[in-house]
C-alpha cells in the first residue's frame, strides 16, 4: 500500500518542503506527496503590507497551488483542517460551506502516515477588548485586500471632503517588522497618489501612528536597527509611540491603559503571533501561545511520525532560547527536514536542526532599508542600510521563488516582473 506524507500549510516552508519532497519522491510508487492549505493560492507572508497599501498587486504575485502540484506531481486539497487524530494518523479537514449556509462538501479524514504540521501563525489579540471587532490584521491576503478596500474608501472621503482639514488616520498596534514596514510604504503611496488623480490628497493629510508596547521598536533585533527604523519614521512623518499598551479598542478609536485616547479611521493590530488553535485542540504539547513543542530533528513530542515547521513550532536553540517565527527559519526548517523525512525512507537517522542567524532586514518602501547580516555571510555582525540592504532584502524572496519554482521559471517570473512594472499602473488602487 501507497504511504502518503501529508503537510498542512502551504506558507513559506510548508510550500518549499512539499516541492523538495515532491521532486526526490516523483519517481517512487510506493510513496504520495499531499499538501493541505484553506487557500486556493499562495503569496509570500512578507509581501502583504505591500497588498495592504496597494504597491502590490497580489493577483500578479500569487502562485496557484493547482498549478505547482501539476508541475512538481504532488497532490493538493483545499481545506481548513480543524483536528489532528494522532491515535488512528488521520487529519480532519472542515466542512465546506457555501454563503447561504448549504453543504457543497462534508467533512473528510485523510490517513497519513508522516505528517507535517506548518499551518503559520496568527495576530495575538491577548485578549484585548474591541481587536476582533475593529482591528484588521495583516495574516492573509484576504485580510491586506480588507484594509486596501477600507484605504480606498478613505481616500475618496478625505479627497472628496470640503474640509480642508480633513485627514485619514491609521493606527498600527505592533512596532514590529509588520507595522513598521506597512507605515513606511503608506506614507510612499501617500505621496504619488496625485498623480493618480486623488489631486486633494497629500501627504500631510496622512496620518500613520505605530503603538509599541514596548521600549522600542523590534524589540527582538540590534537596538541599533530599532533606534534607526524609529528615527527613519519620525522623519517621513510617522507618529512613533513606544511603552504604550493598548487597553480597548474602539470602532473610531483605541484607548490605552493610560486612558489615552487615540483616533483612527483605520486601526490594524501586528502586536504578537500565535499558533492556530486546532494544534492544542488536537492534544499535541504546546507552550503558551499554541506553538507546538518539538524535538531538535522536528519531530514533535511524543511523535515521532509528526513534525513541526516555521512559526507554528517552539523549536530549541542551543544556547536555550527558541528559533524565531521569521521566513528565514522556515527555509532552514524545510531543507533538513526534507533531508529527515528522506532519510527515514532509508532508515539512516534524523539530522538536529541548527539554526542559523543570517541577519534581519526591515524595508521601509522607497525611502531606505535597514538591517545587520551575520552568520556565514559575513564575519562578525555588519550593520547595513540603503541600496546594499535593499538588495539583499529582495534577494530574499528570491530565493524563497528558486526553492519553489525551480532557477529558470525564477528567471522568467523576474522578467515578467519587469515586464510587468512597464505596461501596468504602480499603484493598484481599486
Amino acid at each position: 500500500m501507497s504511504k502518503r506524507i501529508i503537510v498542512v500549510g502551504g506558507g513559506a516552508g510548508g510550500l518549499e518542503l512539499v516541492v523538495r519532497l515532491a521532486r526526490k519522491l516523483k519517481r517512487a510508487e510506493d510513496v504520495s506527496v499531499m499538501l493541505i492549505d484553506m487557500n486556493a493560492s499562495h503569496i509570500w507572508k512578507p509581501l502583504l503590507h505591500e497588498v495592504a497599501t496597494g504597491s502590490l498587486d497580489s493577483h500578479h504575485d500569487e502562485t496557484s497551488y493547482r498549478m505547482l502540484a501539476r508541475k512538481h506531481q504532488f497532490d493538493f486539497l483545499l481545506g481548513r483542517v480543524v483536528r489532528v487524530d494522532s491515535d488512528t494518523q488521520q487529519v480532519i479537514v472542515a466542512a465546506e460551506i457555501d454563503e447561504n449556509g448549504a453543504e457543497l462538501v462534508a467533512e473528510r479524514s485523510l490517513s497519513y502516515d508522516q505528517l507535517v504540521l506548518s499551518p503559520g501563525s496568527r495576530s495575538n489579540d491577548f485578549g484585548t477588548e474591541g481587536v476582533a471587532q475593529h482591528c484588521i490584521t495583516l495574516d492573509s491576503r484576504e485580510q491586506a485586500e480588507r484594509f486596501h478596500q477600507l484605504y480606498l474608501k478613505q481616500l475618496h472621503r478625505v479627497s472628496g471632503s470640503s474640509d480642508p482639514d480633513a485627514e485619514l488616520s491609521v493606527v498600527i498596534v505592533g512596532g514590529g517588522a509588520t507595522g513598521v514596514e506597512l507605515a513606511a510604504d503608506l506614507h510612499n503611496v501617500a505621496g504619488r497618489l496625485q498623480d493618480y488623480g486623488f489631486r486633494k490628497f497629500s501627504k500631510e493629510r496622512l496620518k500613520v501612528a505605530v503603538i509599541e508596547a514596548g521600549a522600542m521598536l523590534l524589540p527582538q533585533l540590534p537596538q541599533r536597527i530599532g533606534l534607526s527604523i524609529r528615527d527613519e519614521l519620525q522623519s517621513i512623518g510617522v507618529s512613533v509611540q513606544t511603552d504604550t499598551r493598548i487597553a480597548r479598542v474602539e470602532s473610531d478609536a483605541l484607548i490605552t491603559s493610560d486612558g489615552e485616547r487615540i483616533g483612527a479611521d483605520i486601526s490594524v493590530w501586528a502586536a504578537g503571533i500565535k499558533a492556530p488553535a486546532f494544534l492544542a485542540d488536537s492534544g499535541f504539547a504546546c507552550d503558551g501561545i499554541g506553538r507546538v513543542k518539538v524535538n531538535p530533528d522536528l519531530t514533535l513530542e511524543g511523535h515521532s511520525n509528526v513534525y513541526g515547521l516555521g512559526d507554528c513550532c517552539n523549536c530549541p536553540t542551543r544556547d536555550g532560547g527558541t528559533v524565531p517565527p521569521r521566513a528565514q527559519s522556515a527555509h532552514q526548517m524545510a531543507s533538513v527536514l526534507a533531508n529527515n523525512i528522506l532519510a527515514s525512507r532509508r532508515g539512516k537517522p534524523a539530522r538536529e536542526f541548527v539554526y542559523k542567524d543570517f541577519g534581519s532586514l526591515i524595508s521601509l518602501s522607497r525611502f531606505s532599508t535597514i538591517g545587520n547580516l551575520m552568520g556565514n555571510l559575513v564575519r562578525g555582525t555588519v550593520f547595513v542600510e540603503g541600496w546594499l540592504a535593499r538588495l539583499f532584502y529582495l534577494s530574499l524572496y528570491r530565493m524563497h521563488q528558486n526553492a519553489v519554482h525551480g532557477p529558470v521559471s525564477t528567471l522568467l517570473i523576474m522578467l515578467g516582473d519587469r515586464i510587468h512594472r512597464a505596461t501596468r499602473a504602480e499603484l493598484k488602487l481599486h
